[in-house]
């Protein structure tokens, strides 16, 4: 059996936890998630944890019940705790501001970057003189979140020989070596 999948998922207090037909529903404090569950997944709540099951072993099965016990997981944690996620902009006159749902990114191109951000994320842009720039994206969707990382992420992926780009935070970006020097 999936050592991830036959793991019990704990529902902390405040975290209401519903299956209708074959979409499972999870709301909390933060909002409301919901993710359809293929129908050989057995999903139930036995004493406030809620477990997961599958018929046999095929491959198949076997993918899928770890799956969905990640996917639940993760939205349980989302709609009581949230997630959050910090992007580090390095590079010489790289800057963020966000207003309301909208994040402005300059990024070493001719024009800045608008972004319109759904609902579900809160963004926040802190700049302090002499430290790069972070944007903090908070949401309780971690689906969600990481698309939208992905998406501010590839406007400017970090480079390998300066390194400058847009990185999460604590992120190692492998370095190379630049040209050597002039041939004789």
């Amino acid at each position: 059996m999936s050592r991830i999948g036959k793991a019990p998922i704990a529902l902390p207090s405040g975290v209401e936890f519903r299956k209708e037909g074959d979409v499972v529903v999870v709301k909390g404090k933060l909002g409301e998630l919901r993710q359809a569950i293929h129908p050989e997944i057995q999903v139930e709540i036995e004493n406030g944890q809620v477990v997961l099951s599958r018929p046999n072993d095929e491959k198949q099965n076997r993918a899928m019940h770890g799956l969905y016990r990640s996917l639940i997981s993760n939205m349980v944690k989302g709609v009581s705790e949230g997630w959050k996620e910090q992007l580090e902009l390095v590079g010489v006159g790289y800057r963020a501001a966000a207003a309301g749902q909208t994040l402005d990114l300059s990024l070493g191109f001719s024009h800045n970057i608008m972004i319109q951000l759904p609902s579900e994320v809160k963004v926040e842009a802190a700049m302090e003189k002499g430290k790069n720039p972070i944007v903090t994206l908070t949401s309780f969707d971690k689906q969600l979140l990481g698309m939208v990382t992905a998406k501010i992420r590839s406007f400017r992926r970090p480079e390998p020989y300066k390194g400058k780009g847009v990185r999460f935070v604590g992120e190692q970006v492998r370095r190379k070596a630049g040209k050597s020097a002039g041939k004789k």
